[in-house]
């Protein structure tokens, strides 16, 4: 990072240098857990001459698990956008205040878990209830894998309650809805190299002056990874030409990753269509009885205060792990 030109490309450098860090992160992680196993196997050492350690031994086992959790969970994280920052969308589903304020609950429960994550947020836009809640959120979270994690998310959150807004404190069914989608680096930087072109040269023909068919100075490039062929006649130096055909070349093959872009865009928008308010994936019941369950792993969870308070993880790593299982067999 501290070569000359490096930051002349901040975005660039700035993508580089949080690469290098989650790489310094994974090489601590394995770091701290060599130091914890070491120090484990002295206090075991210890409780073996008879020393009063079980405390500590319990204390380290249980940071142990922890570590180790962490870096297994982090390891299921390889799909292709689950490095990257994450945007997400929160929006009520029918029924008016209910949904609303369900939906404003939400996002305090992702904005509580995104602290306890140490990610960084920022609302990109709010739309208030009419009388309470909300009807549109977009949060941008910036964190190392926030995709990775918030991607389990999508979908439709059910919520049953006795109604605050009900005077005669009937129990009422809200939805919303949540859709998360990786933060997408606009910016394309086209690398062609050399040993990917074939360059032929050839007689000029056609208008162009009495000097153009003198020499071989056309040009005529083919990028063999992706087939586009570009030719220019043009100027009677054929290095003006060929110049003129690797702008040719760049331009066509900036188009072609816009529209690879595009393709991935509107695949990830297609998936956001499909998201229908009978299609939930978490219930959240507060009355007659608590409970959050996952319908789609079935992991659940007694105390939704705690849950709605922004402790996710549960959820996350089981959703993460039955994806893994999935993609396995």
């Amino acid at each position: 990072m501290s070569a000359p030109g490096f930051w002349d490309k901040p975005e660039t450098a700035q993508e580089a240098g949080r690469r290098r860090s989650r790489v310094e992160k994974r090489i601590a992680a394995g770091t701290s857990i060599e130091s914890k196993s070491e120090e484990l196997d002295v206090l075991l050492e210890l409780q073996r001459e008879g020393e009063p350690v079980d405390a500590e031994i319990e204390s380290l086992v249980a940071q142990l698990e922890r570590e180790v959790n962490e870096i297994e969970l982090t390891m299921k994280l390889s799909g292709e956008n689950d490095e990257r920052d994450c945007i997400l969308n929160i929006h009520p589903g029918a029924g008016g205040t209910e949904s609303q304020d369900w939906a404003e609950m939400l996002l305090r429960m992702y904005l509580r878990y995104c602290e306890k994550k140490g990610w960084s947020t920022e609302l990109l836009e709010y739309q208030a209830g009419e009388e309470a809640g909300l009807k549109s959120a977009t949060v941008m979270i910036r964190g190392d894998y926030a995709y990775g994690y918030l991607k389990a998310e999508n979908g439709v959150h059910r919520l049953v309650r006795i109604s605050p807004f009900d005077a005669a404190k009937r129990r009422h069914t809200s939805f919303a809805s949540v859709f998360a989608i990786p933060d997408i680096d606009d910016t394309i930087h086209i690398e062609i190299n050399d040993k990917d072109l074939r360059v032929d040269t050839y007689r000029s023909s056609g208008a162009g002056g009495q000097h153009v068919n003198v020499t071989d100075s056309a040009i005529r490039i083919t990028h063999m990874p992706s087939g586009i062929v570009v030719t220019c006649q043009n100027e009677r130096s054929q290095h003006k030409n060929r110049d003129t055909a690797m702008k040719l070349l760049r331009a066509r093959l900036y188009n072609l990753e816009l529209e690879k872009r595009k393709e991935e865009q509107a695949k990830i928008e297609g998936e956001k269509k499909d998201i229908g308010f009978g299609s939930q994936i978490r219930s959240y019941v507060l009355q007659p009885y608590q409970l959050v369950k996952d319908l789609r792993t079935g992991y659940e969870v007694g105390d939704p205060a705690r849950i709605l308070d922004g402790d996710l993880d549960g959820f996350i790593e089981a959703f993460l792990a039955a994806q893994a299982r999935k993609t396995a067999e």
